[in-house]
């Protein structure tokens, strides 16, 4: 890979930067804002907006695409196990505990609402990859992953609002039984099910040292 230069890093630092105001701001809920708002929150120049974004609907966007794919990151560090219903039952458990764990970026993605199941960044491509390895291994029934997806995706943003309106909720607890309903949907016994959400997880604040260390 060619080295980059100081010119590049200080564009690169420029994005990253924007792209964590607008993070913010939908966190917020406040998108209604001019970009000097915007570049006043990143510390960044008004005319340096305009040599990474043509405007404000391409920076969100890129924003969400962004969380979605910061998620999908972290799945992408779980064990490799031989069997794909652990594996898939570990990436349920594991993003429902990062919803509490990451309630900012939890807020950006829910801004997005439903389009992030059938986005082609982040957590769907990894969740059909999952779904399809469990079929052709005999484990799910055979189904249509892009269903199965759009009914796993539906739940789980739905499941990611509660845990945000109430911070009570115990998410582990949730998310155990979230991937239990899942598996069991998906062709699994209770008995099977239960057992895979009862093995233990990689430590989430590791994962999350990992993916921004990488």
């Amino acid at each position: 890979m060619p080295t980059q230069t100081r010119s590049d890093q200080r564009r690169a630092r420029t994005r990253a930067a924007l792209i964590a105001a607008a993070q913010k701001l939908l966190a917020e809920r406040r998108t209604n804002v001019p970009v000097l708002e915007i570049t006043r929150l990143a510390d960044v120049g008004l005319g340096s907006f305009y040599n990474h974004f043509t405007d404000k609907d391409e920076l969100f966007e890129t924003a969400v695409d962004e969380a979605l794919e910061r998620f999908g990151s972290i799945l992408d560090l779980l064990s490799d196990h031989e069997d794909p219903a652990v594996v898939f039952g570990q990436s349920l458990r594991l993003t429902v505990r990062l919803c509490r764990r990451e309630p900012a970026l939890t807020r950006v993605l829910l801004h997005r609402g439903l389009e992030i199941t059938v986005a082609d960044r982040g957590l769907v491509p990894r969740a059909r990859r999952d779904i399809d390895a469990g079929i052709a291994a005999g484990r799910f029934r055979n189904t249509d992953s892009r269903i199965a997806v759009s009914i796993v995706g539906g739940g789980a943003l739905s499941l990611a609002a509660l845990l945000d309106a109430d911070p009570s909720l115990d998410a582990d607890a949730a998310a155990d039984d979230f991937a239990i309903n899942i598996l069991c949907m998906l062709g699994l016994s209770d008995s099977d099910a239960v057992e895979i959400c009862r093995m233990n997880l990689p430590d989430v604040d590791d994962l999350l040292v990992r993916t921004e260390s990488a």
